[in-house]
C-alpha cells in the first residue's frame, strides 16, 4: 500500500449558532426527587447549533438542516413549528429539517403543558421567541451556503459508562455506572472546511447521556457538552456541533451531582478527547502518499500529503440521503392511560397529604411517584393507535462517510454494531431526532429484568436488533449503489 485515503464528504455547508438560554424563574424540575421547580441561575448558555449540508452541485433543497438545541426533550409541535417555519422562508421540505437535542437534563422543561407549574407562565414566551430566532438563524445561514469538504477521524474517551447497576444489597438493578459492563468510548469528530481551508464547524459525535447534574441542582445548564464546546472551540475557530449518540445504557462515570464543576470536569474530558482526534485529521481534498526512501543515518520512508486524485473527488461528492419508516411493535403489556390517571391521582393525593403533615420524606417520595406517572402518560397519550409505531429514520451516505439520525433513546448496541458491520466508513448516529418518542429502545436482552429503561419502553422485545438490521441493510445498498 503506497497511499491512504481519508474519509471526507464533498458539499456545500453553512453554520449558524446562537443563545437558547431560558430566563432564570422558568419552571426547571426535570428529575422526579428534584423539591425545586424554577430554576434558581445560570451555569452556562444553552446554544443551538446549525448546519446546513447540501449537494456540492444542483438543487440545495434537497440537502438537510442539522438543528442541535441544548434540551432534554420537545414537544412535537414546537418541533414541527422550527421545520414549518425553515420551509416557509427557504422552500426546503419541513422534513429536510432535522431538529436534534443534546439531551441536557440541566436544561428547564420545555412543555407547554408545564404552564401550570410555578414558572410555567414564562415557558410559552420562551418558546415562542426560540423558535422564531433558530428559524432566522437557519434562514440566514441558508444563504451562505458555500463549498465545503468534511474531513472525519475518530478518538477514545472513557467518560460514558454503562449504567444498568444491580444492587446487591436491595436486588434492585438501578440506572448508575456498572464498573462490570463494557461502554463503547467512540469519539467520533469532523471539521468542516471551506475550499479555502478555512474552518466552518467542528462536530463531536458521542454517545453519553448530559446527567452529571440531577435533582439537587437548580441552575440552567447544558450539562458536560457545554464545557466540551469551550474547550474545543478554545482551540478550533469555529462553532462545535454536538451530536448525540445511542446512549440509551450510557451514561457518565460521575453523575447525578448538584455540583456543577462535576459537570464541567466532565465535559473537558470528552474536549480534550475531542481535541485529539480533531488535531490527527488531514486537510481536505488530501490523501497521504509514499514518496520514497531518503537515505540518512538509517534508510527512511517519507509520506506526503497530496492532492486526492479527480476520481476520489468525485466520489467523495457523492450525496445520497433517504428517508426510511420502520414499523416497530408495540408493547401489548404497558399500563392503560386509565390507569396510569388513577394511579397519578393517587399519589398527587398522597403527595397533599405528605405537604400538610410536614413528612419532608414522605413528600419527596410522592412528588416522584406522581413525576413519574405524568412522564408515562405523556408517553402513552404520544403512541399512536394500533399494534406499531413508524419510525422515521434518515439515512445518509455523504461521499465517504454515513450519517443516520432517529428519534427515541437507543442503547449503544445500535452504533456499535452499525459501525462494526459498515466500516470503514465512518457512521454519524444520532438520537433524538425530530422526536424523543418512542423513548428508550433496548436490546432484547433487557426485557423482563425490571430496568427502568425497559419499564417505560413502548417498543416490544426484539425491535431493536430489527432496526439494526434494518437501517444496516439500507445503508449498506446506498454504500452500494452508484
Amino acid at each position: 500500500m503506497k497511499q491512504v485515503e481519508f474519509p471526507q464528504s464533498r458539499c456545500r455547508a453553512a453554520v449558524a449558532r446562537g443563545d437558547i438560554t431560558p430566563p432564570v424563574g422558568i419552571y426547571h424540575r426535570m428529575w422526579g426527587a428534584a423539591v425545586h421547580d424554577r430554576a434558581t441561575g445560570v451555569h452556562r448558555p444553552l446554544t443551538a447549533t446549525l448546519l446546513w449540508i447540501a449537494p456540492l452541485e444542483g438543487d440545495a433543497s434537497v440537502g438537510r438542516l442539522i438543528v442541535s438545541l441544548d434540551h432534554c426533550i420537545l414537544d412535537g409541535v414546537e418541533i414541527a413549528a422550527i421545520q414549518d417555519g425553515v420551509s416557509r422562508e427557504t422552500g426546503v421540505d419541513p422534513s429536510h429539517v432535522l431538529v436534534t437535542l443534546t439531551h441536557t437534563h440541566g436544561s428547564a422543561w420545555m412543555s407547554r403543558t408545564r404552564a401550570d407549574k410555578p414558572g410555567g407562565d414564562l415557558i410559552g414566551p420562551y418558546l415562542d421567541q426560540m423558535i422564531a430566532n433558530v428559524v432566522g438563524w437557519a434562514v440566514e445561514a441558508y444563504g451562505r451556503l458555500e463549498a465545503a469538504t468534511i474531513v472525519y477521524g475518530q478518538s477514545r474517551c472513557s467518560l460514558a459508562r454503562q449504567r444498568d447497576y444491580l444492587d446487591e444489597e436491595t436486588g434492585q438493578i438501578v440506572c448508575g455506572f456498572n464498573p462490570g459492563a463494557s461502554s463503547d468510548d467512540t469519539v467520533l469528530v469532523a471539521r468542516v472546511e471551506t475550499e479555502a481551508r478555512q474552518l466552518l464547524a467542528t462536530i463531536v459525535n458521542y454517545a453519553c447521556h448530559p446527567t452529571t447534574l440531577a435533582w439537587e441542582n437548580t441552575l440552567i445548564s447544558p450539562d458536560w457538552p457545554g464545557a466540551m464546546r469551550e474547550v474545543v472551540e478554545a482551540v478550533e475557530d469555529g462553532p462545535c456541533l454536538f451530536l448525540q449518540g445511542a446512549s440509551g445504557d450510557l451514561g457518565p462515570r460521575h453523575g447525578f451531582t448538584g455540583d456543577v464543576e462535576v459537570a464541567d470536569r466532565n465535559g473537558r474530558q470528552v474536549g480534550y478527547a475531542a481535541l485529539e482526534g480533531l488535531t490527527d485529521i488531514p486537510p481536505g481534498g488530501q490523501m497521504f502518499r509514499y514518496a520514497g526512501p531518503v537515505l540518512s543515518g538509517a534508510t527512511l520512508g517519507v509520506w506526503k500529503y497530496e492532492p486526492s486524485s479527480a476520481e476520489s473527488l468525485k466520489r467523495n461528492a457523492r450525496f445520497s440521503w433517504t428517508t426510511e419508516v420502520f414499523p416497530l411493535a408495540v408493547r401489548t403489556d404497558l399500563p392503560t392511560k386509565a390507569e396510569t390517571i388513577a394511579a397519578l391521582a393517587h399519589w398527587e393525593a398522597e403527595e397533599e397529604q405528605a405537604r400538610e403533615r410536614g413528612d419532608d420524606a414522605g413528600f419527596a417520595k410522592c412528588r416522584a411517584e406522581a413525576e413519574q406517572r405524568r412522564r408515562q402518560l405523556a408517553r402513552l397519550e404520544a403512541l399512536p393507535e394500533g399494534t406499531t409505531i413508524s419510525l422515521a429514520v434518515e439515512i445518509a451516505v455523504l461521499g465517504g462517510a454515513v450519517w443516520v439520525f432517529t428519534p427515541g433513546e437507543l442503547y449503544q448496541q445500535f452504533q456499535t454494531e452499525l459501525r462494526e458491520r459498515l466500516a470503514p466508513y465512518p457512521v454519524v448516529v444520532t438520537t433524538l431526532t425530530n422526536g424523543w418518542q418512542p423513548g428508550y429502545i433496548p436490546p432484547q436482552n433487557v426485557y423482563g429484568r425490571g430496568i427502568y429503561q425497559e419499564r417505560i419502553a413502548a417498543t416490544a422485545p426484539g425491535c431493536l436488533e430489527r432496526l439494526i438490521e434494518e437501517v444496516g441493510r439500507r445503508a449498506a445498498t446506498l454504500i452500494g449503489g452508484k
